[in-house]
């Protein structure tokens, strides 16, 4: 590898700032694109690569901005500025990406605190350097077995583009664009890649069914009844996020009767018998429980003998039964006489109350909820446990992509961003417990801003957020929990968990707001990389990471399976009416 030859001389560097080098171009000509070597170039043309001489370093940069000298543009004209002896003396600022070792020029590393000096000189950058620095992004010197995949080329020079997989997605990943502007391809050739170059699953929460033509795939369709997220598997915490209980008044009410049901699960001996109702023949219905004018005692040491099971935080209750029981909580906490009783009922807990029970009467009878989360499974018989199907997926040696589909999923009711969340959960529990150390998950979350950065409030506006997929950015990369989300919307994703993205594909992107999202998040994607993103075209993307030296524009590769993305389309009308009959006709009425 040369990376200094004059017969591809750029410029002379003729000022240096910790923002940009300025380098003077002797004439026009040089911006010219050439060939040498059979290799083609494209001289000093924005966007072009270049590198830099220095004395112990070499520097690699890239054209940002061209200008002629204030004195030479009064003088342009198409002829004086083509012609083989031109007198113009344009001016490029070059964004320094990274320095090398002149000794040793293939490999290379971060800027830091080092600059070319005043006078070196600038040559046009060969495909051969390019392609060789990106083929070692992500590389560490202790990596073994790193799996390559060709994700595109550079839209600079068509220099090919072999990625480490492990420097894209190791660190979490992030794909961003507007509407049309190839991210649904992206994503798509992303999950391809992942499945053929490595040996790890992926797996897709769909959000609108687009994805459904992906080889080596096993489909979950959600919304349906086919496949539920048992209640049972539920946290109290994502309960409360379905049934948004007040915190003052309805949680304390909430949590004495789960925890009263879960009694009465665990109660196989029926030693509390004296709580519960009596049939004709006198034997206990077991069920739920009530309190009131009850002795307290028996009731308490059942609890301490079996708090570890019943302060467990699942739901692993008899949800039918929940209305009821917390009407049977609402008692006074002793009654007036002796305090070893409960008291009566009392009227304005069951006040306080009455929005909570008629909620979870509004959970029990909704059927998109049912479909989802089973409450009443006699409705459902066949249903079969997402939970298992997940882990039968990861077990199967067959398939390497799970498709979660939630295109027929209701928008009504949060379900959607309830069920995300609750896999979500279900996957960082996981994770914490070491399942996937040896065999890494990749999870791609479409649509990303219609599952993440959303809360549920009760009625006296007190939001309880739905975090999981953020607290899985922040810890679960150590556990072997990878996650990749998608979004046309980054500004609507939580900066915590944007922050914690090491890498991102960034399309076209035209909303301030957005970029300025992304430049918060992605310290590598400074101002200057930044400013190419509203030029982007349709599959182009600025690909920067943490394992990444420098930014990359690339035309990403088209996957092998296109998503069924198509926008549909206005149809002219079949039988135009002419001016003249239109003229007619309003001459008739």
């Amino acid at each position: 590898m040369k990376p200094f030859d004059h017969n591809k001389f750029v410029g002379y560097v003729c000022e240096v700032t910790p923002q940009y080098v300025r380098l003077q171009i002797p004439s026009a000509k040089l911006l010219r694109t050439f060939y040498y070597n059979g290799e083609i170039f494209l001289g000093g043309s924005v966007g072009s690569f270049v590198v830099i001489e220095g004395q112990e370093y070499g520097f690699l940069g890239r054209v940002f901005e061209l200008n002629l000298p204030q004195g030479e543009r009064t003088e342009i004209t198409d002829k004086s500025i083509n012609e083989e002896e031109t007198q113009f003396h344009p001016i490029a600022k070059i964004e320094l990406l990274a320095l090398f070792d002149i000794y040793k020029p293939e490999t290379i590393t971060k800027t830091v605190s080092r600059y070319p000096s005043v006078g070196a000189k600038a040559f046009s950058c060969s495909d051969e350097q390019i392609g060789a620095y990106i083929s070692a992004f992500g590389v560490k010197n202790d990596d073994k077995d790193v799996p390559f995949a060709p994700f595109g080329k550079l839209t600079s020079n068509n220099a090919l583009c072999n990625i480490s997989l492990n420097s894209l997605f190791g660190r979490h990943c992030a794909v961003l664009g507007t509407t049309g502007g190839g991210k649904s391809w992206t994503v798509a050739k992303l999950i391809e890649l992942a499945s053929e170059y490595s040996e790890n699953k992926c797996i897709l929460i769909d959000a609108t069914g687009e994805y459904c033509n992906i080889n080596n795939i096993q489909n979950i369709e959600l919304g349906t009844g086919d496949y539920i997220f048992d209640y049972t598997n539920l946290s109290i915490d994502e309960l409360y996020y379905l049934l948004h209980p007040s915190s003052k008044t309805q949680v304390p009410k909430l949590m004495e009767a789960i925890r009263s049901l879960k009694m009465s699960k665990l109660d196989t001996n029926t030693e509390l018998a004296s709580y519960y109702k009596q049939d004709s023949q006198g034997s206990s219905i077991v069920g739920n429980i009530y309190k009131s004018k009850k002795a307290k005692r028996p009731f308490e040491v059942f609890y301490y003998t079996h708090i570890v099971d019943i302060e467990d935080k699942s739901c692993n209750f008899n949800f039918n039964l929940l209305a009821a029981q917390i009407t049977n909580e609402c008692i006074w906490d002793s009654d007036r006489i002796n305090s070893s009783l409960w008291g009566d009922r009392n009227e304005t807990d069951v006040s306080n109350c009455i929005s909570l029970i008629s909620r979870i009467n509004n959970v029990m009878s909704t059927s998109e909820y049912n479909k989802i989360f089973g409450f009443r499974k006699d409705t459902i018989p066949d249903a079969k446990d997402l939970r298992k199907g997940i882990h039968d997926f990861i077990q199967d040696k067959n398939h390497s992509i799970l498709r979660l589909d939630f295109s027929k999923v209701s928008f009504d009711y949060q379900v959607r961003e309830i069920l995300v969340n609750a896999i979500g959960n279900h996957l960082l529990n996981e994770a914490r417990e070491g399942l996937y150390k040896d065999s890494p998950i990749i999870v791609f979350i479409d649509e990303a801003h219609q599952f993440l950065n959303k809360s549920i409030a009760d009625e006296y506006f007190s939001a309880k957020p739905l975090d999981a997929f953020e607290q899985i950015s922040k810890e679960a990369r150590k556990y072997g929990l990878f996650l990749c989300i998608a979004t046309q919307m980054p500004r609507d994703i939580p900066l915590g968990t944007l922050s914690q993205m090491g890498t991102f594909v960034v399309h076209r992107l035209i909303n301030e707001q957005d970029k300025k999202a992304v430049e918060n998040a992605a310290s590598a994607a400074n101002r200057n990389s930044l400013s190419f993103l509203p030029i982007l075209g349709e599959g182009e993307a600025l690909l920067v990471g943490v394992d990444f030296p420098m930014p990359l524009t690339i035309k990403i590769d088209a996957p092998k399976r296109v998503p069924d993305s198509q926008t549909p389309t206005l149809k002219k009308k079949t039988e135009a009416i002419s001016p003249s009959n239109r003229n007619l006709n309003r001459r008739i009425e």
